[in-house]
């Protein structure tokens, strides 16, 4: 349950970070995409920019980006196609005020120096509306493509995050499985805030407390009330214990929003189809669990999109923004 000593704001990082993330507030964002697809289909991606920029214009505080540099077809799902630092910089361009997350970057097939410069450079283009999400990774099938090995992943997951908040800062020095940092080089640009704000997914191959210490916020998955706020309540208590101040977490829901507002739910994949009165009494549930931001994916959607995000910026957002 949420803290009655919370405080009025977390750390003050960036635009973005500060905007989507309040403390004993929920926050309702998007998973791009902004279509429905079919399991072992690929997203058609048409009007897409415009799909972005008509979900800032309803309102809506983020959209978040996946990272799957291969199709693994036992995984059924290609995400958004797009590279997401690429898409990035297309959004960056498209809308004004939304944040841009990422749901979440590969570390360990991607280098640091690399995501560092990326993102930095998606942060500094957007005005600060970079959200960075990282993940250690999950489809095996990927790794031996890029020469790397599946098993030991955790480990680089944890260099590539030491690199990463390195080149944040001038000229810096690093000794690291994933390269030396003389102090004789930088890295630009810098992040347009006081460094780029990292979300760690799930556990990343990580500790319990490694996870709490080391990241700027934490995503995690749908559970039943009982298991969320347990594993939300035990990832604050590490944050504290560490001396840090709190942090957001956020979650990932698929939904499938009918018309009959009074619709009961049905489980479908890492979500539930229902009407609206449900989908806000479910939000206002894990808001009160410590939830601070839910990013909606619409891939099962059966309803035109167009319409279903209209629907949800009416019914479902003025409780939440």
């Amino acid at each position: 349950m949420l803290d009655e000593m919370q405080p009025a704001e977390f750390a003050q990082i960036n635009v973005a970070y500060n905007r989507v993330f309040r403390p004993g507030h929920l926050s309702v964002g998007l998973v791009l995409p902004l279509e429905s697809y079919a399991v072992g289909a690929e997203p058609t991606l048409r009007g897409h920019l415009e799909a972005a920029k008509k979900a800032e214009d309803h309102g809506f505080p983020a959209l978040w980006l996946r990272d799957v540099p291969f199709n693994v077809p036992s995984f059924g799902d290609p995400g958004q196609v797009f590279d997401p630092f690429v898409y990035l910089g297309a959004l960056a361009a498209t809308t004004d005020r939304i944040a841009l997350g990422t749901a979440s970057v590969i570390l360990p097939l991607r280098h640091p120096a690399h995501v560092a410069k990326a993102a930095a450079s998606a942060d500094v283009l957007s005005g600060g509306r970079l959200l960075l999400g990282v993940a250690s990774g999950d489809r095996p099938e990927e790794y031996p493509a890029m020469h790397q090995s599946f098993d030991d992943r955790g480990a680089r997951f944890r260099d590539s995050v030491d690199y990463i908040r390195a080149v944040g800062s001038d000229y810096p020095r690093l000794e690291s499985a994933q390269g030396t940092l003389t102090g004789g080089i930088d890295l630009l640009p810098k992040p347009h805030g006081a460094r780029l704000p990292m979300l760690i997914t799930g556990g990343s191959q990580q500790t319990p407390d490694w996870v709490a210490q080391n990241g700027d916020g934490w995503m995690t998955y749908p559970r039943n009330a009982a298991a969320q706020g347990r594993v939300i309540a035990d990832y604050r208590r590490r944050v504290k214990a560490a001396g840090q101040p709190d942090k957001p977490v956020m979650q990932s829901l698929y939904v499938d929003v009918v018309a009959e507002p009074a619709a009961p739910p049905r489980p479908i994949h890492l979500g539930f189809q229902s009407g609206t009165d449900f989908l806000r009494s479910y939000l206002r549930e894990i808001e009160t669990l410590g939830i601070n931001h839910v990013a909606l994916n619409l891939r099962f959607n059966q309803a035109p999109i167009d319409e279903t995000l209209k629907h949800l910026a009416d019914v479902v957002l003025p409780d939440f923004s």
